[in-house]
């Protein structure tokens, strides 16, 4: 689909981070939209964001989590559009703490936002993809889908997960060449994400190294849309961990644990909050600040870390 012009495309997890910065760029390129999130007000201010873009988007107030909510935003976007082109699954959440701090129900609010919610998305669109005979499926998934992260286990869970997903739907869809399941596998990006987030560790969550742009992961689902293919990853770092997981994983999770564990007891301390799991947050920006605050650091930095982490589990299998 290399003109975007006039594709009807659906965007799950519109209201902040990612998803609002791929609505800017689809309406840019004059795309009709359907955006969907959990608080109306916002999703009202990101439509006016694209209407003033010249694009023609409606808002439909939508939990993933829920089935029935999921299909009846299918039903908006073909009663309003006729059809749906493209459906970019990107609504996600997460809890940071040590498993047994965070509460059982986070985990399972975790799992089922970022998974079964992407499930639902995928369920509620494949039978208007099929009678179409053509549509294009981004899934929203991260690095954390091949690199488990220590105290966000739920996350790690739920990613993991989603890569599954993703290579068992594109398997069985095979024999339909118009329908495409595409990936989007991004290493750290600058959104409010970590600011939302449930944090059970005592202490405030930061980012640091190279940090993407929410609009860097936009252009990539663009990309997607134009030539979908199974995957793409963005970002120095993704790609860095990911080698260090195939050649040494054991390695990769003990630096993981240690980075982790000594990032945070030595961060200032902050209340324990449910975040945005089971409330829409109030934040609702492109960008989270992260980028701004991050040290700076040479983007080799991952590369170097990785190639450290191979360099020691080679030297101790010698």
């Amino acid at each position: 689909m290399p003109e975007i012009r006039n594709a009807v495309v659906v965007i799950a997890g519109a209201s902040s981070g990612i998803g609002r910065a791929a609505a800017q760029v689809f309406a840019r390129h004059g795309a009709r939209l359907v955006l969907a999130g959990r608080s109306k007000e916002t999703l009202d201010s990101v439509v006016a964001e694209c209407t003033r873009l010249s694009a023609d988007a409606i808002a439909v107030p939508t939990d993933v989590s829920d089935s029935a909510a999921v299909q009846r935003l299918v039903w908006a976007a073909t009663g309003r559009f006729g059809r749906i082109d493209v459906w970019i699954n990107n609504a996600g959440v997460g809890a940071v703490g040590p498993f047994e701090s965070v509460p059982a129900e986070a985990h399972a609010q975790v799992v089922h936002t970022n998974l079964i919610g992407e499930m639902n998305g995928a369920h509620a669109v494949l039978p208007v993809f099929k009678r179409q005979g053509h549509g294009i499926l981004i899934n929203t998934i991260s690095m954390g889908a091949w690199v488990p992260a220590p105290f966000a286990v739920s996350y790690s869970a739920s990613k993991f997960g989603l890569r599954g997903f993703s290579e068992a739907l594109r398997a069985e869809l095979q024999d339909w060449p118009g329908i495409h399941v595409c990936d989007v596998f991004p290493g750290m990006v600058d959104t409010p994400g970590l600011r939302h987030g449930a944090n059970y560790t005592g202490h405030r969550i930061a980012a640091g190294g190279p940090i993407l742009s929410p609009f860097q992961v936009a252009e990539a689902m663009l990309s997607l849309a134009r030539r979908p293919r199974g995957a793409v990853t963005i970002g120095l770092d993704a790609w860095a961990l990911r080698i260090a997981h195939a050649i040494a994983p054991a390695p990769l999770r003990w630096a993981a644990a240690r980075v982790m564990g000594r990032a945070l007891s030595r961060a200032p301390r902050a209340a324990l909050s449910d975040g945005n799991l089971f409330t829409a947050p109030q934040d609702h920006a492109i960008y989270g600040g992260f980028r701004r605050d991050a040290r700076p650091r040479i983007p080799r930095a991952a590369w170097m870390t990785a190639a450290g982490i191979i360099g020691f589990w080679l030297a101790r299998r010698r």
